[in-house]
């Protein structure tokens, strides 16, 4: 039998957490093999790319770098074309808009030879969007081999639809919601593009306001569902995490007991008292992996409310990177063996929090 393998190209703020959860969990993933994409030399990432080959991984790149990354002390085992043909997954964490272009100059040249290819966050056309949890039941293999995961955000406003909107016989009954992403001006990781105070977004798209409200709707799409979503956007003068502010209505009537019930009984909504992003983010740092919570989002129950006995209002925290983590690994695995998808990926349950 040929060799199980998942390669994974860019080595950011998704692709390098991404790299060490397969390399730590090969083997409870049924996976023989984990490589990694890096583009450019740079001396200044030889310690990660370091500790990611200590973990198991093997590191790729172009040929004309090949000799550079020699001269760091780094092995290159495979080409970066070479890379993507052996394997069995592909996941793309390059930058937004990357991964469409990969697709085309690379990924489709190889189609008869990967089983799967995945890309994350804003790369709208990739292939079908995909969230652990939402729309699993969806995922045909012989028509989906380009899978969007979607993004961080996206994740969380579909877990709120998916926890709070439920009419209890497993179908949505939503009227409208509207969401207000809070987010981070950049990742702790990097040192650009910060800001010096809060940046207000506009809302490029007439139906939707802003990705994330339009990438939630086509994933529920893929379910048969036709919503009525909002989302607008702003950039805060911080590094630790989004926040949303979120307002569903149902066709339903709620109590806050019954909104309380339901967030506990999913196991992909974490609940917290806490109201700021360092306290949740400090506890993501020492308890999760790679310091990422898996869970999908944090929801501050001190600022929930029931308005008209039918609209649940209140703010939670984004697990940036955890939650489209853990919808990368779940497609994986997916790829490999749909059956055995939910067994295998039990091993990343202690990530998953009910309370932080």
């Amino acid at each position: 039998m040929s060799k199980v393998i998942v390669h994974v190209i860019g080595t950011g703020t998704i692709g390098e957490p991404l790299t060490g959860i397969l390399s730590d969990h090969k083997e409870d993933f049924g996976i023989d093999e984990v490589t990694f994409n890096k583009n450019r030399p740079l001396s200044g990432d030889r310690p990660k790319l370091e500790q990611m080959i200590r973990r198991g991984a093997l590191m790729c790149s172009g040929k004309e770098h090949v000799e550079a990354f020699k001269a760091m002390g780094l092995e290159v085992a495979f080409e970066s074309e070479e890379a993507i043909a052996r394997a069995t997954v592909v996941i793309d964490c390059t930058p937004s808009g990357v991964g469409r272009e990969n697709k085309h100059q690379y990924y489709e040249r190889y189609a008869d030879k990967v089983r799967g290819f995945i890309a994350q966050g804003s790369e709208f056309g990739f292939g079908k969007m995909y969230a652990r949890g939402i729309n699993d039941d969806v995922l045909d293999k012989d028509k989906d081999q380009f899978i969007q995961v979607v993004s961080c955000n996206t994740h969380n406003i579909s877990v709120l639809l998916h926890t709070l909107a439920d009419d209890g016989q497993g179908a949505l009954a939503l009227e409208e919601a509207r969401f207000l992403c809070l987010r981070r001006a950049n990742d702790i990781s990097q040192d650009g593009s910060f800001i010096p105070a809060p940046q207000l977004g506009g809302h490029s798209d007439p139906q939707f306001g802003t990705h994330h409200a339009r990438d939630a709707y086509h994933l529920f799409q893929t379910l048969g569902y036709d919503l009525n979503l909002f989302s607008s956007a702003c950039k805060t003068n911080s590094q630790y995490m989004h926040a949303l502010h979120f307002s569903v209505k149902t066709k339903f009537k709620l109590d806050m007991d019954g909104v309380l019930a339901r967030m506990h009984d999913n196991r992909r909504v974490a609940i917290t008292e806490k109201g700021s992003a360092n306290s949740v983010f400090s506890f993501g740092r020492e308890h999760g992996h790679y310091g990422r919570i898996l869970s999908q989002t944090v929801v501050s129950t001190p600022t929930l409310a029931v308005r008209n006995e039918n609209e649940v209002v209140g703010f939670c925290f984004t697990p940036q990177d955890g939650n489209s983590l853990l919808s990368s690994v779940a497609a994986t695995l997916w790829y490999l063996d749909p059956e055995t998808m939910d067994t295998r990926i039990d091993c990343l349950r202690p990530y998953l929090f009910q309370e932080v």
